[in-house]
């Protein structure tokens, strides 16, 4: 899935990734990175009916714990929206500081997660999910921009939409941003393409006087260290009653984010990401950011587009960001609260052109059409819901799919061997889906004697399978015949040992290589005999 646009920078062509010039790389990649953290840091903690430093102070401890000891150098976290509009209802209704002890309950249980390696568990997700994960986080990341366009209506106070003058501005400032970004990598690759862009625009805003929204307009970041703070709420079972539906959603949702941001990283700088690594990184970040007044993140993708296409590699881009933020924070407030929003929402929109795959319209009608549809529906539950209910609806599709195209696959050729036993070559798993065609193969009225099933192009799945076999030996037993079944692998074999008085396991003829399964006689599993 190329993803790459033509702003991304190329991977720095030392070969020794700490050199001078990859440093320098690395240290800009961090500063664009940390610029545009700003914003939608200060953003989704008005979302979360915080205040900017909660979510600031988050975007730099979570961001600094996970670029040090993350799955993937290069990935970007910090303070998310996906979080952001779980953590409202709570903040809402019980306080910040039970937010901060939901915070700490959320980290620990990715920690559980990462040690359990649970994290493993993301290579389940399809393709297809992945495309749609993609796509609709680029429509989210592009209409979250969309605000920057509006104003309040000096009557009633709702947002309108700019007019006029000050909407061409507005759009001429984030074009000229998306100009940049675009055409400085054709010219040079000195400094990074977005920091470029929002330098430039910064520039011709402060150098022309012109009036237009910044940072600082949001919310001053000024502030001091983060300190440490033990949540205020009572340690008590009704606490644990209310945060720990709320931390196993937002661990949930963090881990899917960030192990999904994990694997496009990977793909796009070509080098694998751990799993379980991450989650542990990511808990214990949010452990640390819950006792120091944070808000709680996780894997941020625009961000970390942004570092990846700026050339950001290695551990030190991410440590910078943060690092970069913290210093925004303490010293650096009244410079930064003068960059113009404009640049910051041209610098996102070149981030969504780089991230959507576009070559989804091409392939659509190339690939099965269940693989369309759940592109579709992942993309459009993405914008309208969340990601971890668009990434579960996904597999769950993807899933049925996978099963109702199975089912269909189960098959037989018969033979009869020259003891007149009649032999079912099955083809296909048989589980829950294939049972049903499994009974239709055979013909117990019809069928000699001894029926053998062989299963070495075949395997038992699951306990709708022992159901099926069970219920074909009783239709023979009915008539008075006997079934067998051989070339089981291991691991059926192991299932029908564990079926217990469901079927019995004997030897047939061919002891070197076959197990069987005789409906007749006392329950025992013999070991395998010499002839």
């Amino acid at each position: 899935m190329p993803l790459h646009s033509s702003g991304e920078a190329p991977a720095p062509s030392s070969s020794s990734p700490y050199s001078l010039s990859s440093l320098k790389t690395e240290i800009l990649s961090g500063l664009t990175v940390a610029l545009a953290l700003v914003p939608e840091a200060v953003a989704f903690a008005f979302v979360a009916h915080v205040h900017p430093l909660v979510g600031l102070y988050a975007a730099f401890i979570v961001g600094l714990i996970t670029a040090l000891f993350g799955g993937r150098p290069g990935m970007i976290s910090g303070a998310t929206g996906a979080l952001a509009v779980v953590m409202v209802s709570l903040v809402v209704t019980h306080g910040v500081e039970y937010l901060f002890a939901t915070v700490v309950l959320m980290g620990i249980l990715q920690v559980a997660f990462g040690v359990l390696r649970w994290g493993k568990f993301i290579r389940m997700v399809p393709h297809p999910v992945m495309l749609g994960f993609v796509n609709g986080l680029a429509i989210v990341i592009f209409l979250a921009q969309l605000t920057q366009f509006k104003t309040p209506d000096p009557v009633s106070g709702d947002m309108m939409w700019l007019q006029g003058y000050d909407m061409a501005l507005m759009l001429g400032l984030v074009g000229l941003t998306m100009l940049v970004v675009w055409g400085l990598p054709k010219i040079t690759n000195i400094v990074p393409a977005p920091l470029a862009g929002i330098l430039v625009v910064s520039g011709v805003v402060i150098g022309l006087g012109l009036e237009v929204n910044t940072v600082g307009d949001m919310a001053s970041i000024a502030g001091g260290l983060p300190q440490f703070h033990i949540p205020m709420v009572p340690l008590s079972l009704e606490t644990l009653q209310i945060i720990f539906p709320y931390a196993l959603i937002l661990a949930a949702i963090g881990l899917i984010e960030s192990l999904l941001t994990l694997n496009l990283v990977s793909e796009m700088t070509g080098k694998r990401g751990g799993a379980s690594k991450e989650c542990l990184a990511q808990g214990a970040a949010n452990i640390v950011t819950g006792f120091f007044g944070g808000m709680g993140g996780c894997a941020m993708i625009g961000q970390s587009m942004i570092n990846v296409k700026s050339g950001g590699r290695t551990r030190i881009a991410g440590t910078c960001a943060a690092l970069f933020l913290l210093i925004f924070i303490l010293f650096a407030s009244p410079l930064i609260e003068q960059i113009p929003l404009a640049a910051l929402v041209g610098v996102m929109f070149m981030v969504v052109v780089g991230t959507f795959a576009w070559n989804t319209f091409k392939i659509l009608h190339k690939i099965p059409k269940t693989d369309a549809i759940v592109i579709a529906l992942v993309t459009g539950v993405t914008v309208y819901s969340d990601l971890a209910v668009a990434v579960v609806v996904g597999v769950i599709v993807s899933a049925l799919a996978y099963a109702w195209n199975a089912s269909k696959r189960i098959a037989a050729q018969t033979t009869v061997n020259s003891e007149g036993q009649k032999i079912y070559k099955l083809e296909g798993p048989l589980f829950f889906g294939s049972a049903s065609g499994f009974q239709e193969i055979f013909d117990p009225l019809g069928d000699p004697n001894d029926v053998i099933v062989d299963f070495i192009n075949s395997r038992v799945v699951d306990h709708s399978a022992l159901e099926a076999i069970d219920a074909l030996a009783t239709r023979y037993e009915a008539q008075g015949k006997t079934l067998h079944l051989r070339h089981l692998t291991p691991d059926c074999k192991r299932l029908l040992k564990r079926a217990g008085r469901m079927v019995e396991v004997s030897v047939l003829e061919d002891p070197s290589y076959g197990v069987a399964v005789d409906y007749h006689g006392e329950i025992d599993v013999p070991q395998p005999q010499k002839a």
